[in-house]
């Protein structure tokens, strides 16, 4: 009888670590954050992409009581893309109160919001399915 050598049994990973979400609640996590990239698709030739935070609105409306994670992840994202609407409209107030000398600022910010928001989004969104309660940063807590 022969023993295998160390090296051919792996040790434990530490993060190998499953989650203590189940996986429905993941599942609706990440929907909550990828809602906001749909919503933004949706209307950014009718509004601008203003109704990012009708999806995490929805998710968050629908599970908050029978799901404490989604509830959590939620009201994050909807936080954080009530954020980035109030920043964007906070530039297009700029724009138009200036008479148009305001977009030598704003077109650079919104260039800047819109990819940050997007790839936060999606760290988001993968953190929640992976169990993990994700805080966006340079988000409002308006919703507690």
């Amino acid at each position: 009888m022969s023993v295998p050598p160390e090296s051919a049994v792996p040790p434990p990973s530490e993060s190998s670590t499953t989650s203590d979400v189940p996986a429905q609640e993941r599942t609706w996590a990440m929907i909550a954050h990828l809602s906001a990239l749909l919503g933004a698709l949706v209307t950014s030739s009718h509004g601008g992409g203003f109704a990012c935070f009708v999806g995490p609105l929805i998710v968050w409306l629908i599970k908050k009581d029978s799901m404490p994670f989604v509830n959590d992840q939620a009201k994050e994202a909807l936080n954080f893309n009530i954020s980035v609407a109030i920043a964007t409209l906070a530039l297009v107030l700029l724009s138009a109160l200036t008479f148009g000398i305001g977009l030598i600022i704003a077109i650079p910010m919104w260039v800047v919001i819109g990819i940050g928001w997007l790839v936060l989004t999606i760290i988001a969104a993968v953190k929640a399915n992976e169990g993990v309660r994700y805080r966006y940063p340079f988000a409002l807590r308006l919703i507690k």
